[in-house]
């Protein structure tokens, strides 16, 4: 499959043939963090972080040097050319001068797609507002592929914010090519967003409520998210939903012996820490199967392999 010079901006452009493929390949990688190697010696990844980012930034940083490339760009706006006017798009035909690939990360919805449209080398999307995160879904898709053995035929609960969690709608759209069943799980104030639960119900059997506790013996999968108060106007509105989930090990006594639990991180409150000695607690391979899933990412884009 042809992954060369392609913008990585919705789950929505993949297929199932190809996310499969990409989990072979991401699978290869594995040997290539215990060793240097050259495979993307010569490249540059520019990172363009508008909004804070510790995980997904170092992911990609950490991926890239890896691979033998290189790596420029900024973690915040201020400092930059921003802070004197300059657009997106500006900035965008500027850092491609230097980059052979773009990460970006921005706090407006669609600025990932714009920045590709300007754009001639390829744009990853890092997270766009709260509408998407795609590389973060592959890699909880790839968590579960390699902790279960599969995907098809899981019972998965997507737990928290579903209505500002960009994670959330990614996820959900990638689910929806597999045969799962998908469970919602949040309060009234954070549903998921009515066009991709239309979209997902569609495909699967994805069904909401606002119960935790009641499904998680049902459960394969827990994915716990954060509730996102940058993403408020209205901070009373948070403070009502702050922490309306809490995940204890106590919670847990009714689960599946292969239960897995997940977070894209950062966490708050919502998964108590006497949940992580626990065999259910994935949260932090994920962070290792995310690196795998990048490195193969970039080995792509960039017409290294494939």
């Amino acid at each position: 499959m042809d992954f060369k010079n392609r913008d990585i901006i919705s789950i929505r452009d993949f297929s199932r043939q190809e996310i499969d493929y990409l989990f072979q390949i991401s699978d290869s990688m594995e040997p290539l963090t215990k060793r240097s190697n050259e495979t993307l010696k010569g490249k540059i990844l520019g990172t363009l972080f508008f909004e804070p980012s510790t995980r997904t930034r170092l992911s990609f940083e950490s991926a890239m040097l890896r691979l033998g490339g290189r790596v420029i760009g900024f973690d915040e706006p201020h400092g930059t050319s921003l802070e004197k006017g300059e657009n997106l798009a500006d900035t965008i035909r500027v850092v491609e001068s230097y980059s052979d690939v773009i990460v970006v990360r921005h706090p407006l919805e669609g600025a990932a797609r714009l920045a590709a449209e300007f754009a001639r080398i390829p744009v990853i999307n890092a997270g766009s507002g709260a509408e998407e995160h795609p590389t973060q879904a592959l890699l909880d898709l790839y968590t579960m592929k390699r902790e279960l053995g599969r995907v098809d035929g899981l019972s998965i609960g997507i737990v928290g914010d579903l209505r500002y969690g960009r994670t959330t709608h990614s996820l959900a759209y990638a689910l929806s090519l597999y045969n799962v069943k998908l469970r919602l799980i949040s309060p009234d104030l954070l549903k998921m967003r009515r066009e991709v639960l239309e979209s997902v119900r569609r495909k699967i059997d994805a069904k909401e409520t606002s119960d935790l506790g009641a499904i998680i013996p049902e459960l394969d999968v827990i994915y716990m998210t954060r509730i996102q108060k940058e993403r408020f106007a209205d901070l009373a509105e948070y403070e009502k939903v702050k922490s309306f989930y809490k995940l204890t090990k106590s919670e847990l006594r009714d689960a599946k012996d292969s239960l897995i639990v997940l977070h894209p991180l950062p966490r708050v409150d919502e998964i108590d820490y006497e949940v992580d000695g626990t065999p259910y607690a994935k949260y932090f391979m994920q962070v290792k199967y995310g690196l795998l899933l990048r490195m193969a990412l970039l080995s792509l884009v960039m017409g290294a392999i494939g």
